[in-house]
């Protein structure tokens, strides 16, 4: 299945580029392409047409492309190709376990250590993941949508799990591009206000309730689509 793309800005990426080795920010550049679906599942592409696309020399593209290959975001295909692994329903089975096992707890924690600074920015993320839901605009809600998550496992302070969660998401993050991609927006989960709600009050259970239900409505679509085959991802 082709869909239009338009690549996307990494929120994270290092504000003061002439500090960064080329490596990492080629490395956070393809890793946007690919946490954003502007890379689809299956569809092979080659290490001279990266450098190109990026701007960049061969050296640090193999150098991004080896870590990578090794977090599970891409797969080496051979004659100088590599491209974004396809989900498979069992796959997609094991990402939702690890996700609805993980992502709750860090909204626990996050909820025990939020401020009004953290739930301010937080708000600002959501205001602007709804505005992107009315205008159906698909990328700008896989942007705020993952700006919204990655700031509470930020808050939750448990880098182990939050690395994580970052690597579980590489790994749906394409394939959630292909179904919004083909369904639109006006269906998509959204539970940010319960979870809002609950770091409002610091209410540690409710918040981890609510990102339950968030992660549990995501990976039911992904895994709708692929058994239905309505969609190939």
């Amino acid at each position: 299945m082709s869909i239009e793309v338009t690549p996307q800005t990494n929120p994270f990426t290092p504000s003061d580029a002439a500090k960064v080795p080329a490596h990492q920010l080629v490395y956070e550049k393809l890793r946007a392409m690919i946490l954003f679906g502007d890379l689809a599942p299956g569809q092979p592409v080659t290490i001279q047409g990266l450098t190109d696309q990026l701007d960049a020399g061969m050296t640090p593209v193999r150098e991004a492309l080896r870590r990578l290959i090794a977090e599970g975001a891409l797969t080496h295909q051979g004659n100088r190709r590599v491209s974004v692994p396809i989900l498979t329903p069992d796959c997609a089975d094991e990402l939702g376990f690890m996700r609805k096992t993980l992502e709750p707890e860090l909204a626990r924690r996050a909820a025990l250590r939020m401020d009004k600074a953290v739930l301010k920015a937080l708000q600002a993320c959501d205001d602007d993941l709804n505005r992107a839901i009315a205008q159906g605009d698909v990328g700008g809600y896989l942007t705020h949508n993952y700006r919204f998550h990655a700031l509470i496992n930020e808050t939750a302070d448990a880098p182990i799990m939050a690395a994580t969660v970052d690597r579980l998401w590489l790994r749906f993050g394409p394939s959630l591009r292909v179904v919004c991609g083909r369904f639109g927006t006006s269906n998509l989960p959204d539970k940010h206000k319960d979870l809002l709600d609950a770091f409002a009050t610091r209410d540690a259970k409710a918040a981890a309730a609510a990102m339950q239900e968030d992660v549990l409505q995501g990976t039911q679509q992904i895994e709708t689509a692929l058994l239905d085959g309505t969609v190939a991802i």
